[in-house]
């Protein structure tokens, strides 16, 4: 008897190069870390960053994004290198894509195509497929040339920016994916009434939202203060769909919703796509705005969450602050001979009396949800804030007749 030999098939990581430009808007250090941020993402989605480009442009240019000089040096990396797809950092138009992958012959997505491709991929429920699978088609519609030429190359293939929503076949004609759009907007109209219905049945119970830059701890905060089960990981939008929980502290219930996290640059898609999600941010009382103090850019990041929050109308709502991760931050210790001070050299000790005296009037904490650090203090906080919104709302509530 012939003995038939297993195959296990094991699928590769994409090996991908980034690609970034440094303008006068954008210095070398500002690249860098968008790049590395980038890389994050192309993690994420499941490739290998092999290597990063940048140059030096007052601006991108029409056509090409970048320089011929630097289109050749790159085609001739990834062909020596065997590399399978090329990210630039910026959104790319029409023109860009189609002159890009035809004058390097390498798969080209952008930022934005990257990061709904890794919302195609963790959309768990049936109304996050539907809000990823709109903000997809209205990406797609104006790209529809290119995407004709490319897919038609890459028939069968499957890999990062290729997660579409799910067609059997080719149909990219525009008219069918004006109809899909115009019938996912429809279907999302309707579950948006159906959630604002729900939101309207919780009562006057008084509502915190969790915000934040993505992979700051906000679901790992969500599990240690409602003891659920939120998915948590540390990669980049672990977390798509809003969670809402009735929590009781010291007999008094409030509801705490956890949401998706904020990025820079994130695609205008995106943002439309999840307003039902995000009108949990616009509806809540108090926002709680996790940051992850470990992190370098972590003030960048505030500055990004804060004009999201402009954008979307809730720049206006009580923010409580909560740097978190406190047992990861580390910093260069400061001797009296060293140059000046860098915040490089700041101890935990340090940023907090920095914070109070710029933001005063911004109540903040700082805690380590996955260690549990000062978890009793901020419960205390939180309680003392909902105590006093629920104070107002039921003046009566504890009266003795």
């Amino acid at each position: 008897m012939i003995e038939k030999k297993k195959h296990i098939i094991s699928e590769e990581p994409e090996k991908a190069v980034l690609v970034g430009i440094i303008t006068p808007k954008q210095n070398e250090e500002k690249v860098k870390e968008y790049l590395d941020e980038l890389a994050f993402l192309a993690e994420t989605a499941g490739a290998v960053t092999i290597n990063k480009f940048t140059q030096r442009l007052d601006h991108a240019l029409t056509g090409t994004y970048i320089g011929t000089g630097k289109i050749e040096e790159i085609k001739a990396y990834v062909e020596t290198n065997d590399i399978d797809i090329v990210i630039f950092d910026d959104e790319l138009n029409p023109s860009q894509l189609r002159n890009l992958e035809k004058a390097i012959e390498r798969r080209v997505i952008d930022r934005t195509n990257l990061i709904l491709d890794i919302f195609a991929k963790r959309a768990k429920t049936a109304y996050a497929k539907t809000q990823v699978e709109l903000a997809q088609y209205q990406y797609m519609l104006p790209r529809l040339k290119r995407l004709w030429t490319h897919l038609e190359r890459q028939r069968g293939g499957k890999g990062i920016g290729m997660n579409g929503p799910g067609e059997t076949q080719l149909e990219t004609d525009r008219r069918i994916i004006l109809d899909k759009i115009s019938k996912l907007k429809d279907q999302l109209r309707k579950i948006d009434r159906q959630m604002a219905s729900q939101r309207s049945n919780r009562g006057n119970l008084v509502r915190l939202a969790i915000v934040g830059y993505t992979n700051v701890g906000k679901s790992t905060l969500m599990n240690t203060i409602a003891k659920t089960e939120v998915f948590a990981e540390n990669k980049l939008f672990a977390t798509l769909d809003t969670t809402v929980r009735k929590i009781v502290v010291e007999n008094l219930p409030f509801l705490l919703t956890d949401t998706v996290g904020f990025i820079r640059k994130l695609p205008h898609q995106l943002v439309e796509s999840f307003k039902s999600t995000l009108d949990e941010v616009r509806e809540a009382d108090v926002l709680l705005h996790v940051v992850d103090i470990s992190h370098p850019q972590f003030e960048d990041h505030i500055r990004v969450v804060n004009q999201t929050l402009k954008e979307i109308g809730s720049s206006d709502k009580p923010v409580f602050v909560v740097f978190n991760k406190i047992d990861a931050y580390t910093h260069k210790p400061y001797g009296p001979y060293d140059l000046p001070k860098t915040r490089a050299n700041y101890s935990l000790d340090d940023l907090m009396a920095e914070w109070k005296e710029n933001n005063s009037d911004v109540p903040a904490i700082f805690i380590s949800a996955k260690e549990k650090t000062n978890i009793d203090k901020f419960r205390s906080d939180v309680y003392n804030m909902i105590a006093e919104i629920h104070a107002g709302r039921y003046p009566f509530n504890d009266f003795l007749w």
